[in-house]
């Protein structure tokens, strides 16, 4: 069972956020600062600081300080180990899926035989 102190529970609660998921893929671009993260935001630059601050708790993102420059870029080790979670369903839920897609088309063989039968029978009476 995952508890709230669970890394992956962390990473998960931070990616919950429209927010922060937007200024993850603003740092997959490369290192900016609070104020470049800030722009595209209608908020307050603490408000983006407490996105920064959680980003950060969930070890998402790295921040340093570069002389009066708050500075950030992306941490990629909690977000392999989201995707390699992810992945673990996502076989699962792929071989789930193909063998449901056979159940259906094997149910539709069988239903497809079976009113040939009736047809057949129908005709000969």
């Amino acid at each position: 069972m995952l508890t709230a102190s669970d890394g992956l529970s962390r990473t998960f609660q931070a990616l919950a956020d429209p927010t922060r998921r937007a200024i993850l893929a603003r740092l997959a671009a490369g290192e900016a600062t609070v104020g470049e993260l800030a722009q595209p935001f209608d908020m307050s630059l603490p408000a983006v600081s407490r996105h920064l601050k959680v980003l950060s708790a969930a070890g998402l993102i790295e921040r340093r300080t570069d002389a009066q420059w708050r500075r950030c870029r992306v941490r990629g080790e909690k977000l392999r180990a989201a995707a390699e979670w992810i992945e673990t369903y996502r076989q699962f839920w792929d071989g789930s899926l193909d063998r449901l897609a056979s159940l259906v088309e094997t149910m539709a063989r069988d239903a497809k035989r079976k009113e040939k039968r009736h047809a057949r029978r129908r005709r000969r009476s």
